[in-house]
């Protein structure tokens, strides 16, 4: 059973140590069916007024689009073979403002957490690439499980 906490401050420190250690997250969507899909991405977070907020770079697949246009409701799950896992419950949203695709691009590069992020060069040739997507992920739930006792805590919004 989760222990419940009233801020994000009370379990960022795991959230971050974690994330930044564990780097790749399955996120799981849903068809109009309700049948699960699942890829392994990885996304990055800040703290924006004492609460997560994540954003994924992306290709707009047409999997992925028709998903989130039927339910916007996503879940990112991370695990380490030290059994510490985060997950993390959002709302997705595409963004098409260039400052926020900018931005997200230098949070990738420079690592948020640290450790978690990649030079997104890689894969496109700037934020103005059309192939170049953002989604917003605005957390409503946050569990982060210690493996050494499973001991877990949890925050909502």
């Amino acid at each position: 059973m989760a222990t419940k906490v009233s801020s994000f401050a009370a379990i960022r420190d795991a959230f971050d140590s974690y994330i930044g250690d564990i780097v790749y997250a399955t996120m799981t969507t849903v068809d109009a069916k309700g049948r699960p899909r699942a890829r392994v991405l990885i996304p990055v977070w800040e703290v924006v007024d004492g609460r997560p907020l994540g954003w994924l770079a992306t290709f707009r697949t047409p999997v992925k689009a028709a998903h989130l246009a039927n339910n916007p409701h996503t879940t990112f799950s991370y695990w380490s073979p030290r059994q510490n896992a985060v997950y993390v419950d959002t709302v997705a949203e595409w963004v098409e403002d260039m400052d926020v695709k900018r931005r997200v691009w230098d949070l990738y590069r420079k690592g948020s957490p640290p450790g978690a992020g990649y030079d997104c060069g890689n894969f496109w040739r700037g934020p103005a690439d059309p192939q170049f997507h953002v989604l917003r992920l605005e957390p409503w739930r946050v569990q982060v499980v210690r493996g050494t006792d499973l001991h877990s805590r949890m925050w909502r919004s």
